[in-house]
């Protein structure tokens, strides 16, 4: 046996899209139903689990042979799942690990997952919708939801069910054979988009790529339990104060309700489109002292990042880990990781000055001292929620992340040598792009200092084509600029960085020309080349993007744009448009985005328990120094001669943004 294609159907009363798959398959009534497997390609077999089928020994005994590949749609599901199948019969399922609680799952590294493999062709990421776009002869079975919501999810109990909370094979034997099918089906969806993409195959590289990222899943990262509960009975304390604080000075029934507040502000003068956080910031500045008065409390009440403390409970595992945070190749156009559960990649900012104390306060559940101390609750809350995440007791962490990872690769693609002159020195390139613009020179709390700001805004929002409508957007007009000062300012950023605008309209240029006359283009060291369908991106690192149906179009200005198809904004598959700084910064973000996977290989022994954009989180030992990680974190990549990079850290003893 060589290869193991795999589908399982599973019952668990935890909630799976809540919760993740690690915490599900915790479960004390967690089940596998079904066990669709085909072994080399052959006739799909389904092991009826439910009804005391018993798996058979060879297969059983090839889940933990790390000479045969176990494939299946999302892996990750079928290797957790299947690793507590087998822990409960007794099976060592990871001999090789020491720690304990990271022998608890199969080894990934000889499972291979079409989930992924469909995500680096730029594909969509389920199978339904890869089996669709792919055209596949066999289909997934459209009525597997039905069939899922019957014998996988628990049911409420009613009088014409008997009161179970559970349906179970006998319930329904008609429905049961369908959902055989299914399973089945299932497998044989997978096989066949396996086949499909043969042309296409992973490159090793990637494949350990993703071995690396399900074992930081498996490791998990640790949370403070008691912290997160008081922090979520804190919360209820003060948004009921709130809420009765503003039914008292409102008379409103319920003053959380948009329509409510705003038909209460208009007819007390104040008219609002939208209770977002901008704008009752920007009218807080003008109105009464009542408005501004239901206005603070009202955003006080609205604050939602505190919901991540339910996520992080949630997700808990018994050791109080929080595990699958990470969906590597989640952003399918540049292969970047996306967030699960607690999405540690958009916590809100800490800015509180004595985060231990404050902290400290909310362990205790001393409201009367914070109320005493902060003005805003739910937003100290808020600002604490890093400091959920501790390590094992004994360790630290350490927090290493890449110096403006964006522009320097930027610069270095571009070959822009002023900025990369910048790096080098290692100067503030916010002033150093102020100064380049005006031409005078600008320092950080210094002569011309007002100007950083200019040079701030302008390289957060023009290094992609963005113009004055990305300068808007980035909140130039809230930052004291005037509309008149837009365009001079992207006029001066562009003419400044002569090699930039020319990367944009090279890559412009090489992606039209492949498209057009189906050949290979090489420019700035990015080949670009269209095959069966796709158009290539293959990036310094080897690595390839892949836009699927590429075509050249008139786009809504009369000019020509490249389209293809892929995940909108809405998530659904559609034509998307682009053209050349869009893909510059596609281009840009998935070198990024491969520096870190090879900073993180490099600190592959160092226990990473999280990572978020440019930043590693590191579990070590006490005795392992912030310095040391850095350099490792630092070193350039081998095929990225010429870049230079910056890596800074510290300690912490929970998480925080030093």
């Amino acid at each position: 046996m060589e290869n193991l294609s795999i589908d399982l159907e599973t019952f668990s009363s935890v909630n799976l899209g809540k919760c993740g798959v690690y915490k599900y398959a915790e479960s004390e009534d967690f089940e596998i139903l079904l066990f669709g497997y085909s072994v080399d390609g052959g006739e799909v077999q389904v092991v009826d689990l439910a009804q005391g089928e018993t798996i058979p020994e060879v297969v059983l005994s090839a889940l933990t042979d790390e000479t045969v590949t176990k494939w299946a749609f999302n892996a990750q599901f079928e290797r957790i799942c299947l690793s507590r199948y087998l822990r409960d019969k007794g099976i060592n399922v990871n001999p090789g690990q020491t720690v304990k609680s990271e022998g608890l799952f199969l080894n990934p590294s000889s499972w291979h997952c079409t989930m992924i493999w469909s995500a680096t062709l730029g594909l969509p990421m389920s199978l339904e919708n890869v089996g669709t776009v792919l055209g596949l002869d066999k289909q997934k079975l459209t009525e597997g939801k039905n069939l899922i919501k019957y014998f996988c999810l628990p049911c409420n109990p009613t009088k014409v069910n008997g009161g179970r909370t559970r349906n179970k094979y006998f319930h329904d034997k008609e429905k049961w054979e369908q959902f055989k099918s299914y399973n089945k089906r299932d497998v044989e969806v997978e096989m066949s988009i396996q086949e499909k993409l043969s042309r296409f195959p992973v490159p090793d590289f990637l494949w350990q790529e993703f071995y690396l990222d399900q074992e930081i899943n498996d490791r998990g990262i640790g949370i403070d339990p008691l912290f997160v509960e008081s922090a979520i009975k804190l919360d209820q304390e003060v948004k009921t104060h709130l809420m009765s604080e503003l039914k008292h000075i409102t008379g409103l029934e319920n003053p959380n309700s948009v329509l409510q507040m705003r038909s209460w502000l208009k007819k007390h003068g104040l008219e609002m489109e939208s209770l977002g956080k901008k704008e009752v910031a920007k009218e807080l500045k003008t109105v009464g002292k009542e408005l501004a008065e239901v206005l603070r409390l009202r955003q006080q009440l609205a604050k939602s990042s505190v919901k991540k403390y339910t996520a992080m409970k949630n997700a808990a595992c018994m050791d109080d880990r929080e595990r699958g945070m990470f969906r590597f190749y989640g952003a399918n156009r540049t292969g970047r990781f996306a967030g699960r559960l607690v999405q540690l990649q958009n916590l809100p900012q800490n800015h509180l000055p004595d985060l231990a104390e404050a902290r400290s306060l909310v362990k205790q559940g001393n409201v009367e001292a914070l109320e005493m101390l902060y003005e805003d609750i739910p937003d100290t809350l808020s600002q604490l929620i890093r400091t959920a995440f501790i390590p094992r007791t004994g360790f630290k962490f350490i927090v290493a992340d890449f110096s403006a990872i964006e522009a320097r690769v930027l610069a270095w693609l571009a070959g822009e040598k002023w900025r990369m002159r910048v790096f080098a020195e290692g100067k503030d390139i916010y002033c150093s792009s102020a100064s380049q613009m005006f031409g005078v020179p600008v320092e950080k709390h210094g002569v011309n200092g007002h100007l950083r700001q200019k040079g701030k805004i302008a390289e957060l929002a023009l290094g992609y084509g963005g113009s004055v409508g990305a300068l808007k957007a980035m909140g130039a007009l809230d930052m004291g600029l005037t509309e008149e000062e837009l365009q001079p300012l992207v006029d001066a950023w562009r003419s400044s960085n002569p090699m930039v605008t020319t990367l944009w309209w090279d890559v412009d240029r090489a992606v039209k020309q492949c498209v057009h006359e189906h050949v290979s283009v090489l420019t700035h060291n990015i080949v670009f080349t269209y095959k069966s369908g796709f158009l290539i991106i293959k990036l310094p690192s080897k690595r390839c993007l892949y836009y699927v149906k590429p075509r050249v179009e008139e786009n809504k200005y009369g000019g020509e744009s490249v389209t293809y198809e892929g995940v909108g904004s809405t998530k659904k598959w559609e034509r998307l448009e682009s053209y050349g700084p869009k893909f510059v910064e596609n281009i840009t973000q998935a070198i990024a985005r491969d520096i870190l996977l090879y900073a993180m290989q490099t600190l592959k022994e160092y226990r990473i328990v999280a990572h978020v954009h440019d930043e590693a989180i590191i579990e070590a030992d006490k005795s392992v120094s912030v310095q040391s990680v850095c350099e490792l974190m630092g070193r350039t990549p081998p095929w990225a001669e010429g870049l230079l990079l910056r890596a800074d850290g510290y300690e912490c003893e929970f998480y925080k943004k030093d």
